[in-house]
């Protein structure tokens, strides 16, 4: 048990003013918002409690301490975990961050397979998370109108940047201002330091395209001072291992403290949501059915208002799987569009090269961060091949920090060796492309598989479609254009396509939309059919944008509480 969550097993009291599903990015912002605006709020959470005093979050152990040297007991892992480990931070300390396969099954069509990476833990995957944070803008939020691919936003960029304000203000974010218009500027940290072969990149790309394509340090939810009672990152690199110094955002480290200190949040781990309960007098949702995930034991919780922040797989297999005589096809599902539109950022293809000079230079420390491109595509030209466009992340090094790896040698002497003898600059991006909402990417439940605690499993069919395919070509051709305006020699394209779900950016399923005939949210992200039921996590989302979606989410759950709130006050939930 961790020392600043006081964690409460099996609460005694069965009746609450909210309940939040989910303690990851989305729920831990619900469960601030809702206990700091008066609320005694109910946190359900599926896994076990973390200890991050030093038990679990052990970022500091070097690969000479672990058993596998990091690699991790390949045959467990396999066996156990065949899914969770083709992601890069489930390796021997990380994996006990993700899920056992078997316990949680889904299924994806052969031909098509999705790869839901995923974290049970109070927490959620905000533990294990990526940290890249960029506002989106009207170029996003109109997108949908103005090409005629899904549904319009019932929001614009002027109802949700207080709420990225709010957001960055709490969590703390790093960045550079850069004007842009399609990718607006937020309440920064002081940036990161770009290394001298970035800089000299980013000037030259600039000058090369006038301006058009603009390189910039990334955007993170990592502290580059100290912040909100939180240490600044002191750059040792493995963030997906936990951080003892909060110094990147997470729940466990920032907003479900924050609603502890009101005294109004009980949070349950252990707490497996089978069922959004529904009260067909009322037209509103009762509360939740919960099984302990150790005993099987079932227990009913009831609330005036239910928040789903379960993940947006998550969060559509309980409503789906919330049925009664007045929803038989799933909860709120009136308009027939709960389970379409799911997308994920398809990523992989780029480029990277050489960058000859700079030998009397290198990097200090682990930088947790990278450089962005912006989007250019489609920005104020429209690109004959694909609608929509796609941002770069990457960055640059000195080769030869591993080599020592594969030497015979010990001592400080060959340690220096390996500092003193580096090869040459690298620079490397990668393109992260917005994916168009489709009806027939979609989630359903699966009528045969069932997960350890009996609830029907997901099936996941979602493909890249010719519009993606299109964009990631582009992707891989012009990620070479700007290496080679950069100056970089012998400039490698690289044109991979994961699959779908591996970006972990998995959005939509129970879009927000204008009108209750196209969408199962209105623009406060409260079911049209159910208003005392609000989805804020991924789910939510009716585009995908190209931006790393997770800031957005903890707006608009911000933005939904107050909302809720106000709502429950005028007694109108």
């Amino acid at each position: 048990m961790s020392e600043e969550l006081l964690i409460d097993a099996q609460p005694q009291r069965r009746v609450f003013d909210a309940i939040v599903v989910g303690s990851g990015i989305s729920g831990g912002w619900a469960a601030k918002e809702l206990t700091e605006r008066g609320l005694a709020t109910l946190v359900l959470e599926a896994g076990g409690p973390v200890d991050f005093g030093g038990k679990d979050f052990v970022e500091h152990i070097q690969p000479y301490e672990m058993k596998y040297r990091g690699w991790g007991d390949r045959n467990a892992l396999e066996k156990e975990q065949p899914v969770q480990r083709q992601c890069y931070a489930c390796d021997e300390t990380g994996r006990k961050f993700f899920v056992n396969d078997h316990d949680n099954p889904y299924v994806s069509p052969d031909d098509a397979p999705f790869k839901w990476f995923r974290g049970r833990q109070v927490g959620g995957r905000s533990i294990m998370w990526g940290r890249q944070v960029y506002r989106w803008s009207d170029l996003d939020f109109e997108a949908n109108a103005k090409d005629g691919h899904g549904t319009d936003w019932p929001i614009r960029y002027k109802d949700i940047a207080p709420w990225y304000s709010h957001v960055e203000r709490f969590i703390g974010v790093t960045g550079a201002k850069e004007g842009l218009a399609h990718l607006p500027d937020g309440e920064f940290l002081p940036p990161m330091q770009m290394t001298v072969v970035e800089q000299v990149a980013r000037e030259r790309i600039m000058k090369a395209f006038n301006g058009e394509r603009v390189m910039t340090i990334g955007r993170a939810a990592i502290l580059t001072q100290n912040h909100n009672g939180r240490a600044a990152c002191h750059y040792c690199g493995p963030c997906e291992r936990g951080c003892v110094t909060h110094s990147y955002f997470n729940s466990i480290g920032s907003t479900l403290p924050a609603a502890q200190k009101t005294g109004r949040l009980t949070l349950r781990p252990h707490s497996v949501v089978a069922e959004v309960l529904y009260d067909a007098k009322r037209g509103r949702a009762r509360g939740v059915r919960v099984i302990n995930a150790a005993t099987k034991q079932e227990t009913v919780y009831e609330a005036k208002v239910v928040f789903l922040c379960a993940s947006t797989i998550e969060s559509v297999r309980l409503l789906l799987n919330s049925t009664s005589t007045r929803w038989p096809d799933g909860l709120a599902n009136s308009s027939g569009t709960l389970g379409r539109y799911v997308m994920d950022h398809h990523y992989g293809s780029g480029a990277g090269g050489t960058m000859p000079g700079f030998l009397d230079k290198r990097t200090i420390g682990r930088r947790p961060n990278g450089i962005y491109v912006a989007r250019f595509r489609n920005v104020s030209t429209k690109s004959p091949d694909f609608l929509r466009g796609y941002g770069m992340q990457g960055g640059s090094s000195r080769s030869g920090w591993g080599r020592g790896s594969g030497m015979a040698g010990y001592g400080a002497a060959f340690k220096q060796s390996l500092i003193d003898d580096l090869g040459p600059w690298g620079i490397n991006i990668g393109g992260w492309g917005e994916t168009l909402p489709h009806a027939d990417n979609r989630i359903t439940l699966d009528g045969t598989t069932k997960d350890k605690w009996g609830i029907p499993a997901a099936r996941i069919d979602v493909r890249w479609r010719d519009n993606e395919i299109a964009m990631n070509k582009d992707v891989s051709a012009s990620a070479v254009e700007i290496l080679e305006a950069a100056g970089a020699i012998n400039v490698r394209p690289n044109r991979t396509m994961h699959p779908p779900g591996h970006c972990i950016h998995e959005m939509g399923g129970a879009r927000m939309s204008t009108t209750a005939k196209d969408g199962v949210l209105n623009g406060w992200n409260q079911a049209w059919d159910v208003p005392n039921l609000f989805i804020t996590d991924g789910a939510a989302m009716s585009s995908s944008a190209c931006q790393n979606p997770s800031i957005t989410y903890m707006a608009l759950t911000a933005r939904a509480v107050a909302h809720a709130v106000g709502e429950l006050k005028r007694r109108n939930l």
